[in-house]
């Protein structure tokens, strides 16, 4: 029987959790609406999220891209799951939360006090600053809790007391014994699904970034990568490299998590494909509403690649975060009144692994 116990997040470390999630929203929405109120059309806030250049006034600037629709829904999600979830799946969304969130903010602390965004409107650039940072604060956090606010559970042994104690052969599976099969990850043909999917799309996002490196040089290439003038969309939205390298460390990662069939690795491999199927599929929808997919025979070697290139992502994308949203093994620990015993008659069924009932029985049988 193995000895390690089960640990599952407290009810102090769930409430603390959901209340960070719910403040990463907050943050996120205000941006989303103060955009819509500086937009002309709301649609043009739209096609500016998905990669069309469209200026919303003089001396301002947008502040959302299209990740931080994404990001609202992905904070939404985790507090749900911090206050119903199982400990494994809330502890898995809580770090994928944190992470992406992390990866994503944290070129915006350098990027927003550059000198090239002086000419925006006063306090405009500051105030995106104090959000990314306080968003990155809010994602270490979130961390720190989800890692270290964890009990142990003993509900297994509770389970245990409750049984009677008159009871002959009383079997018990303690979800213990089978380690491999602990309650919440992802089964083996579903781990090997997710691995492939994300690592076949991250390595294809990381081959890009290879290929953009040797093609433009470092310094040109450390533009794209680290934020310059000559890359700048929105505020809150990282560099258009930054971004690409850290949407393929989330999907390799998963994809690891996934191999090695962690506890929490169904959320990070759900949210890695949400992020991966909106990405590419932004890039797609920006393609057909330019002509360029009506076109794609007549359009340039590279031009076609890239376009193949954003179809798989989305695609393996999408699909990661369909087989991730199945349920994983499920908690075999027994239910209250559940436990395996025959006592009411020699004639009972006898329980798989129970003792033989003796030849002669007991007083009170």
């Amino acid at each position: 029987m193995s000895t390690r116990r089960n640990t599952g997040l407290s009810a102090g470390a769930r409430g603390t959790a959901a209340l960070l999630c719910v403040l990463m929203t907050l943050t996120d929405i205000g941006w989303i609406i103060r955009d819509l109120n500086i937009a002309q059309h709301p649609a043009d806030l739209w096609w500016t999220w998905l990669g069309e250049v469209r200026r919303p006034g003089e001396f301002t600037a947008w502040a959302t891209s299209a990740l931080d629709p994404l990001l609202v829904l992905g904070a939404l999600a985790a507090a749900a799951a911090a206050l119903r979830a199982a400990s494994s799946i809330a502890t898995g969304a809580l770090l994928a939360l944190a992470s992406a969130t992390a990866l994503l903010r944290l070129p915006l602390l350098w990027v927003l006090g550059a000198g090239w965004l002086q000419g925006l409107q006063s306090g405009l650039t500051g105030r995106a600053r104090l959000t990314a940072g306080a968003q990155l604060a809010l994602a270490v956090v979130l961390a720190v809790v989800a890692a270290a606010g964890r009990r142990p559970d003993d509900s297994a042994d509770e389970d245990l007391r409750g049984v009677t104690r008159r009871a002959y052969g009383v079997v018990h599976r303690l979800p213990d014994d089978e380690p491999d099969d602990a309650p919440g990850r992802p089964h083996k043909g579903q781990a090997g699904a997710l691995a492939v999917l994300l690592g076949t799309a991250g390595l294809a996002l990381a081959a890009w970034e290879v290929h953009w490196v040797l093609r433009l040089g470092w310094d040109v290439y450390r533009k794209g990568l680290l934020g310059d003038a000559s890359v700048f969309r929105a505020l809150l939205q990282p560099p258009v490299h930054w971004q690409m390298t850290a949407c393929a460390l989330l999907s390799l990662g998963a994809a690891v998590a996934a191999l090695r069939r962690a506890s929490w690795a169904r959320p990070a491999a759900l949210a890695a494909g949400a992020l991966l199927a909106v990405q590419a599929a932004g890039v797609l929808v920006f393609a057909a509403g330019t002509g360029q997919l009506g076109q794609f025979p007549l359009l340039p070697g590279q031009a076609r690649l890239e376009l193949g290139t954003a179809v798989v992502v989305a695609l393996a994308g999408a699909a990661a975060a369909v087989v991730a949203a199945r349920p994983g093994v499920p908690d075999s620990r027994p239910e209250a009144g559940g436990a395996l015993a025959y006592d009411a008659s020699p004639e009972a069924e006898r329980p798989p692994h129970a003792p033989p009932p003796p030849s002669r029985l007991p007083p009170g049988w």
